[in-house]
């Protein structure tokens, strides 16, 4: 005699297992948090970026900067943006060509601080010193003529506004520079000029 086990057990379905919800519901947040991560590298705000190379002391106008968009993040509030630019702002360091200007960067009063003075070394300027770096002024006093003392820093943290090539300078051996200074340095660098002592220029350690 044949004992029947009963019906077949039907499969139980596929919807009615916990473990089909886990996995869908770690599928969504996967695709969801990917979504959000994309989403939020495409937001872009707009930023100003320098038009040229602001030294220290520069009055900076929309006329030295330029709008681009870019993706900060959480970074947003550190660059200047477009509605923040304060009439009489003046940069308080570098901001090279290109670069995102970063509020820090901008203030009021400096130029009360710094001043610009021209100078003529008398020897050649190291090629890689540029608008923006930042060098020290050195100077060695004449003892007679044609005869100098020992060298001395005399401005310790000079930012270049510009650099006169040498060959357009007639005869001349060294350059001419226009230098950002402080205001205390002033009187030094000028009695130097005007006591003709020979000034040349070195690049500042972790200078631009």
């Amino acid at each position: 005699m044949t004992v029947l086990d009963g019906p077949p057990r039907r499969p139980r379905a596929f919807w009615n297992d916990v473990r089909f919800f886990v996995g869908l519901g770690l599928i969504v947040a996967s695709v969801t948090g990917v979504w959000a991560t994309v989403t939020v590298a495409r937001q872009t705000v707009p930023v100003f970026a320098a038009a040229r190379t602001i030294v220290p002391g520069d009055e900076v106008t929309a006329a030295d900067l330029r709008v681009v968009e870019a993706s900060l993040g959480a970074a947003e509030g550190v660059y200047l943006s477009p509605d923040a630019l304060v009439p009489g702002s003046l940069a308080t360091r570098t901001v090279t060509e290109g670069e995102l200007v970063p509020v820090s960067a901008l203030e009021d009063g400096v130029r009360a601080r710094v001043t610009t003075v021209v100078v003529q070394t008398t020897t050649a300027v190291p090629s890689d010193v540029v608008a923006g770096s930042v060098v020290e002024l050195w100077a060695s006093p004449v003892l007679e003529q044609g005869v100098f003392g020992t060298p001395a820093i005399l401005v310790a943290d000079a930012t270049v506004a510009a650099v006169e090539e040498a060959d357009s300078l007639l005869g001349a051996r060294g350059s001419s520079l226009e230098l950002v200074v402080p205001r205390s340095d002033v009187a030094a660098v000028l009695q130097a000029v005007a006591a003709s002592a020979a000034l040349s220029i070195v690049p500042a350690a972790g200078g631009a």
